[in-house]
């Protein structure tokens, strides 16, 4: 009652259209859908996984009755047909298995696909091309989505309503989330947005930092690590040659059954530095199914970055000295560049709160690279961080991605800490190197297992709720 009563006085203030308010309960009788309507609601929510389709069938008919058009949300396509059979038309597609709790944002796309092969229409285009007949179903993605791209890439697909919870009451600021969002196709071309809401998509990049031969390389890629990290800085101790890259490279590309280099298709700047790394971050996402091999570099001239790129074949690189953000365009180099943040140990001074800190960082973020990558640094070390074994401050990540920014983690790392750092912290990505080593440069392929699947254990564990 409360949100009808405040949304109707703002719509009048403003002169605009009161958002419709559902109720988004488990629904299981008309009592329940009649009090919704007496405290203001203008429709409920009727999830196919918990009703029986009898009963489906008497709420949809009783919620019309009394001027309602139930949302009817499903999941597996078997309860697509119970939910057609029923007479539903508005149709939510739950992404997450209400009974494992996996999350798949394609899951939409699949029933969209489902109801293309059965002649059904639902496409929102119809609706806004003024066709007299409409289409027959109303298709919403409900879950996962947090950023205007998830909303633009079901807007793509035809689907005319997406239904946002989690990132918008995690944001630093709700309503510039919803402006994020560029719920209006002219204002996502526009995409002069901040942000599109918290990032709550999870832990979707693995990598696994300083191999020095191509077994250990395909020990992680074969345990499941989406970036496969070889080590060209000089004052490494797992630093590599040319030639021993190359036949890393090469088994790699085995491995995910291709003969070149990967094609990222990151996006062109379009947008503010987080929308766009937001786009690029999907993108890596798409193209690291099957592993890529990330070169890391400090502080090297550009041109002999790029150089080794092609002698070597990298699929991308990462800047981890005091280059600057604008060295990690791709123009630099023709391949995408993860751009290192050091987080430094040991500040004198005040301590500044980590959502300080994260819009600090926030400030300094530009378009060019293709992620951000946070590790840990120590106070006086004037050539970068890397390598320090120490962890830092997680919710100083939990920060930046909370103001929108997927972020991947690294520094201290191990098969023993992971499950905390990903239960907590739900980081885009992490990285490990001597969390998994048995010496300096040689992998302990127990390790390197044990990390991978504590990191998909527990973002499967994590994930749930959201």
């Amino acid at each position: 009652t409360s949100a009808r009563l405040s949304t109707t006085a703002a719509a009048k203030k403003e002169g605009s259209t009161r958002p419709a308010i559902l109720r988004k309960d488990f629904v299981t009788s008309t009592y329940q859908i009649a009090e919704a309507a007496a405290a203001g609601a203008d429709t409920v929510l009727l999830i196919v996984a918990t009703t029986p389709s009898n009963v489906l069938k008497e709420l949809i008919d009783f919620a019309r009755s009394i001027g309602m058009e139930p949302l009817v949300e499903v999941h597996a396509l078997v309860e697509l047909d119970v939910a057609i059979d029923a007479g539903a038309k508005v149709i939510g597609v739950n992404n997450r298995n209400l009974h494992t709790f996996q999350l798949d944002l394609a899951q939409t796309e699949k029933v969209a696909e489902e109801l293309k092969k059965r002649g059904l229409s639902f496409h929102h285009d119809h609706c806004e091309a003024g066709n007299a007949d409409g289409p027959q179903i109303t298709l919403c993605a409900l879950s996962g989505m947090s950023s205007a791209h998830d909303v633009n890439r079901y807007r793509k697909a035809g689907v005319g309503m997406c239904l946002i919870g989690e990132s918008l009451m995690r944001a630093s600021d709700p309503s510039l989330a919803i402006r994020g969002l560029c719920l209006d196709p002219k204002d996502y071309e526009a995409c002069q947005s901040i942000s599109g809401g918290a990032y709550t998509g999870g832990t979707k990049i693995i990598k696994v930092c300083g191999l020095t031969n191509a077994d250990d390389a395909l020990v992680a890629c074969r345990a499941g690590a989406n970036l496969i990290g070889v080590i060209f800085a000089e004052k490494s101790k797992r630093k590599v040659t040319d030639d021993r890259a190359r036949e890393i490279v090469d088994a790699v590309r085995k491995f995910g059954e291709r003969s070149d280099r990967a094609n990222v298709g990151v996006a062109t700047p379009n947008g503010s530095p987080v929308s766009t790394l937001v786009a690029k971050c999907h993108a890596l996402e798409r193209a690291s199914l099957r592993p890529l091999v990330v070169g890391v570099f400090q502080n090297s001239p550009l041109d002999v970055v790029r150089e080794t790129v092609e002698a070597c074949g990298l699929d991308m690189v990462q800047l981890h000295g005091s280059e600057g953000m604008e060295a990690a365009n791709s123009k630099n180099f023709g391949v995408p560049a993860l751009r290192v943040v050091d987080i430094e140990l040991g500040s004198d001074g005040e301590q500044k709160s980590s959502s300080d800190i994260a819009a600090t960082i926030l400030k300094k973020v530009t378009t060019d690279p293709v992620a951000i990558l946070l590790d840990t640094s120590i106070k006086g070390d004037k050539h970068g961080g890397g390598g320090t074994g120490k962890t830092f401050d997680w919710t100083i990540a939990e920060s930046i991605q909370n103001m929108g920014l997927p972020v991947i983690i690294a520094g201290g790392l191990t098969p023993e800490n992971i499950g905390d750092a990903v239960g907590k912290v739900r980081p885009w990505g992490v990285d490990v190197a001597g969390g998994v080593e048995a010496g300096p440069g040689v992998k302990d392929h127990d390790k390197v297992q044990k990390f991978v699947g504590g990191v998909k254990r527990a973002a499967a564990e994590a994930s749930k709720g959201f």
